[in-house]
């Protein structure tokens, strides 16, 4: 099975930027899917962006790919989210997961396995 550690949420101004970092260790059958969520207080959970075991292939959401980006370092089994342009409605506590079943860069909560603990991203002047 996989393990997933977030890290790098912290308090932000509105247009600051972060890097989310997602480490994952164990292992699993096959290729998986790693994908960025996030969850605002009464809010369900929403997907941001998911990348393959490669790298090679990658997507984010529609509304947000002009702001956030995802890549991965295999060399030290790391995940990473950049956010740029923090805006008001982008606090939450984001989590990654992995899908190791579908093959697919689909941002569907149900499909993913494994899940980390969260990091908190605030925005704030």
């Amino acid at each position: 099975q996989l393990q997933l550690v977030e890290s790098g949420g912290a308090l932000v101004e509105p247009g600051g930027s972060l890097r989310l970092s997602c480490a994952v260790s164990g292992s699993a059958p096959g290729y998986y899917t790693i994908g960025w969520f996030r969850q605002a207080p009464g809010k369900e959970r929403e997907g941001v962006a998911s990348i393959t075991e490669s790298g090679i292939a990658s997507k984010t959401e529609d509304s947000l790919k002009d702001r956030f980006d995802i890549s991965r370092d295999n060399a030290v089994n790391t995940v990473y989210l950049h956010m740029n342009n923090l805006k008001p409605d982008d606090p939450a506590v984001y989590y990654c997961a992995a899908d190791v079943i579908h093959a697919s860069l689909a941002l569907i909560p149900a499909r993913y396995t494994y899940w980390g603990q969260g990091t908190q991203v605030t925005v704030s002047p």
